[in-house]
């Protein structure tokens, strides 16, 4: 074998230049991937299941993400919009996204299948800026074996949480670090008007262990028994029943607060066709029952499927939500509210 290579170089050489050859095309592949920088709110649970579906129809695009909870997210966005890092923003809220449109900050697209999506989870523009993936609401965790031992009396609505019973029982998101906290605070302002919304948290806020700076936190903290009750939105409530939690998931008779996750591109991204890429897939059915999984109310109604705990009629339990009233007064509420009750914030 010694002597026949040696006595046969040039094919030696031969098989040298296609093996570099090779090499060389695979790296070239591999050089070739567009890196799309993402920031987004999602579930950290969720973006795997998400970035695998994108990635197996574009294997020619690599998301990268930052994640954080919504008000961190959009305080960055905001805090970078000199010098911004992002290209996409995914599964954010509609409302901190309607922000950063009234700054300029957010691309006008059309996704190829916009009109299949609901006129009301999406920027109403004939180009949006935005385009919603699918909604979540608010609701309560209880934990049926705390609340025995500690006898406190049933959850039906937001009033009962103000019963002196539940002092110290209760821990909810803060509204400037999550978007779940800030929908909540929203939908009392709207439902009950102002003067009554704010004397409804001054209540609240009496029985109020902790405001979290995650939207899933005060759900796994009743789970666990941290806290008998935590207010949290419905795909963690789900997700934490269905995984075994001694909770009793409830949806306040008064109304649910909701928002819409949302997708846009920014304006100062240099892949704007990668971004393009990502924004036509956020609205297709493959991605839709992807986030179906998770959510119960999705932007292109077909896809959604009936979860184990969550009521069919979800939908009609929400509260009336003006997004635009919610954007433009975002910094006036999250002020007041931090001036009435953030000592009982968590530490960051």
């Amino acid at each position: 074998m010694r002597l026949a290579l040696v006595s046969h170089p040039r094919r030696l050489a031969l098989w040298t230049a296609a093996a570099c050859a090779l090499l060389g095309a695979a790296g070239q592949a591999l050089a070739a991937k567009t890196e799309l920088l993402v920031y987004s709110a999602l579930e950290a649970d969720q973006i795997k299941a998400y970035k695998v579906g994108f990635e197996k129809v574009h294997p020619e695009i690599e998301l990268k993400f930052v994640r954080d909870s919504t008000g961190i997210i959009t305080a960055r966005l905001l805090a970078e919009k000199a010098n911004p890092q992002a290209d996409v923003i995914w599964g954010v809220a509609a409302t901190s996204l309607m922000l950063l449109d009234k700054q300029g900050m957010l691309a006008p697209y059309a996704p190829k299948n916009l009109g299949k999506v609901r006129s009301t989870m999406r920027d109403p523009a004939a180009t949006p800026t935005w385009v919603g993936m699918d909604l979540w609401s608010s609701a309560v965790c209880a934990n049926t074996v705390e609340a025995a031992k500690r006898k406190l009396p049933a959850i039906t609505s937001w009033a009962d949480l103000t019963k002196p019973e539940f002092k110290g029982t209760i821990t909810m998101p803060h509204p400037a670090s999550s978007g779940t906290g800030y929908l909540m605070v929203a939908a009392w302002l709207q439902m009950m008007g102002e003067d009554k919304g704010w004397a409804y948290m001054d209540a609240l806020h009496q029985n109020i262990g902790v405001y979290t700076h995650s939207g899933s936190k005060p759900c796994r903290q009743a789970g666990a028994g941290e806290f008998p009750v935590g207010l949290s939105f419905e795909y963690r409530a789900n997700k934490t029943k269905k995984d075994g939690a001694p909770i009793d998931i409830v949806f306040p008779r008064e109304g649910l607060g909701w928002d819409v996750e949302a997708t846009a591109i920014m304006k100062t991204s240099k892949k704007q066709e990668a971004a393009k890429a990502l924004a036509d897939w956020a609205v297709t059915p493959e991605a839709n029952q992807l986030y179906a999984a998770n959510f119960a109310v999705l932007a292109l109604p077909e896809a959604q499927e009936k979860h184990e705990f969550i009521p069919a009629d979800l939908e009609k339990r929400l509260a009336k939500n003006d997004f635009n009233w919610s954007a433009a007064n975002r910094e006036r509420i999250l002020t007041e509210w931090a001036r009435r009750y953030e000592a009982k914030a968590e530490k960051k």
